[in-house]
């Protein structure tokens, strides 16, 4: 296959980024590790690239001791507080200090509220920041809280369901910010921009030019620590559920009529609800799990354990623009190597006129997304290979963001600026949430109730259980390699 590289032509670069107005970060969770690893630098990269408030305070708030050494940058902007999250006085110290941090810049802005902690402790600590009077709602003015939680969002629609409903005791909708930080990656933010700001690719964006859809997120390492957490959730429920629907949900949705959090929303909430529903007497019908061999030996999994490291899927969406385009989803731990992409297949051509090749010789176009780890686009064409006359291979037309020598923000500064901002758009809705544990629950049921889909043992280091193969095999496709 030839390849050849493409540039970004800065001349025609176009940006808005608003700095966001007055704005306390409380974050909850402070010395813990999505803290350290993910929310402290993310914090840092946006005070470099100066797009933090100009008054900007952060209040760490957990239940371990912490000298602020993370946070220098921040000094004397940064504040701690220790105390348990059932802890009442604790969160009375914490409304004084900022009742403290607005009097002393004379004006109080939004406060965000970040639970870096497991989503089980949500309902309790917004109830003791209820109590503590920390929840005003949003209005048109400056004054607002507004409260980040981290997936996963529930472990089943009702749990979904039932976490909404204590965290709407006390808080509006447009108050939640649902986080999933793959939506918040350049690369699938990306999707937007290629498909609705270039006329060549919207008009083909449907059943008569695209034949099927792949989505791929696997990891080359296991549960590298995490055992304890993805031993009860599993695959389906850590990955597949969120991250995958979600980046099908960018592909498949129809144009907002605006890029606001209203309109791309309601888009993406349309299109859950358009996904085939899993047939409950066949749960398992175009589904694959497996497991990786050596996972029972991991630390922290439970003796012969049944949870899934491997799930691959076909899903199908009933509307005019997908009918009959099929798209699968797989996504796994142990596997090849590390990969997050989306690739888009275009159907062969009808005809050939290059006898003696007919179109089942000529190699479709396909359009890939590489989300993870060399982030950037290509596109696959047949062109004229130098030789005889009649010579064609396939080319392959690639961006990488590193060969134009940028440097991509991580997606938790996107998402931290924009809850800053008030800007939901990136954010998942509970509609939205609701119509996705919908399209999981049937399979996670019938795999509880021993309908079928055997968990496949799979070599580590391969492209998990063989018998993924079979999904895409039914029509005559198969899956991209690795």
């Amino acid at each position: 296959m030839a390849e050849f590289r493409t540039q970004l032509k800065e001349t025609s670069r176009l940006c808005v980024e608003e700095r966001p107005g007055p704005c306390t970060l409380v974050i909850f969770g402070a010395s813990g590790d999505l803290a350290k690893r993910k929310l402290i630098p993310a914090l840092l990269n946006l005070y470099k690239r100066d797009l933090l408030p100009e008054k900007f305070d952060v209040v760490g708030f957990g239940r371990s001791d912490m000298d602020g050494t993370e946070f220098k940058r921040f000094a004397p902007r940064f504040h701690y507080i220790r105390g348990g999250y059932d802890d009442e006085a604790a969160f009375k110290s914490l409304a004084l200090k900022l009742s403290g941090i607005g009097a002393r810049r004379a004006a109080s802005g939004c406060h965000v509220f970040y639970l870096a902690t497991p989503p089980k402790l949500a309902p309790g600590i917004v109830s003791q920041l209820a109590g503590a009077g920390l929840l005003a709602e949003c209005s048109e003015g400056p004054a607002c809280s507004r409260v980040v939680v981290e997936k996963p969002f529930g472990f089943d629609l009702a749990s979904a369901r039932e976490l909404d409903r204590k965290l709407s005791e006390h808080l509006e909708e447009r108050q939640i910010y649902r986080i999933d930080h793959y939506v918040g990656k350049e690369t699938v933010q990306n999707m937007f921009m290629f498909r609705f700001a270039n006329a060549i690719f919207e008009p083909v964006w449907d059943q008569r030019f695209i034949d099927h859809v792949e989505i791929t997120t696997a990891e080359a390492e296991g549960v590298e620590g995490r055992a304890g957490y993805f031993d009860e959730a599993g695959a389906l429920r850590d990955v597949f559920q969120n991250h995958m629907l979600q980046m099908m949900a960018t592909v498949a949705m129809e144009p907002p009529s605006a890029f606001d959090a209203k309109c791309v929303r309601d888009e993406k909430a349309r299109l859950f609800k358009s996904i085939r529903p899993i047939d409950p007497a066949n749960p398992c019908a175009g589904v694959v799990r497996g497991q990786y061999e050596g996972y029972l030996g991991e630390k922290g999994v439970a003796p012969g354990s049944q949870t899934e490291t491997y799930v691959a899927a076909e899903l199908c969406v009933e509307n005019t623009r997908w009918q009959g385009v099929p798209f699968y989803l797989r996504t796994g731990k142990r596997l090849k190597r590390r990969a997050s992409e989306i690739a888009i297949f275009f159907r062969r051509v009808h005809d050939s006129m290059f006898a003696p090749f007919l179109p089942d010789d000529l190699y479709p176009n396909v359009l890939v997304f590489n989300v993870q780890p060399d982030e950037g686009v290509s596109l696959s064409i047949q062109a004229k290979s130098p030789g005889p006359k009649l010579c064609m291979d396939t080319l392959s037309m690639n961006f990488r963001y590193k060969d134009a020598g940028l440097d991509l923000p991580d997606a938790y500064e996107r998402l931290l600026l924009d809850c800053m901002q008030g800007d939901q758009t990136l954010f998942i809705r509970s509609d939205a949430l609701e119509a996705s544990w919908s399209i999981v629950d049937p399979i996670r049921k019938g795999w509880d109730s021993g309908l079928g889909c055997p968990l496949i043992p799979y070599v580590r280091g391969s492209e998990g259980p063989l018998q993924a193969d079979s999904i895409p095999a039914r029509t005559g496709r198969g899956w991209r390699p690795f």
